[in-house]
């Protein structure tokens, strides 16, 4: 596993988990490295220190720890909230204001599509997610 400090089009700064250099440049290539903060995917490598593990093993123990959290987070999401895809901005939109019931909801947005429910008051919170790939 490397850690790598990445920055977005934006200019937030956060970090990213990934197994090599190689597997970095094909996600980014396709999309499935957004920023943390924005949700941006116009995502860049930052300049950084590098770092010297003394002990092995730490880094990648960290890195399963973080999996297993997020693994966990995304289990949570799916047992305990309804999937409403790409219509999660008109979904978000309607329950907020009281047009259909209340209830948790997940699904796609885009970066703009989530900017606009933050301006409107809609809570809205990115989480990493794997790209849906077609098998």
């Amino acid at each position: 596993m490397i850690l790598f400090d990445l920055t977005c089009a934006a200019g937030h700064r956060f970090e990213g988990w990934f197994k090599s250099g190689d597997t970095f440049d094909s996600q980014v290539a396709g999309g499935e490295v957004a920023c943390t903060a924005c949700g941006s995917t116009k995502v860049r490598k930052a300049l950084s220190a590098p770092a010297l593990l003394k002990g092995g093993g730490k880094v990648d123990a960290i890195a399963v720890k973080l999996r297993e959290a997020v693994a966990q987070l995304q289990r949570h999401v799916k047992d305990n909230c309804d999937y409403v895809g790409d219509k999660f901005p008109e979904e978000a939109r309607s329950i907020h204001y009281g047009e259909k019931e209340d209830r948790a909801i997940y699904g796609e947005a885009s970066v703009d599509e989530a900017r606009e429910l933050r301006d409107e008051g809609i809570e809205v919170v990115a989480i990493p997610w794997p790209a849906r790939r077609d098998s």
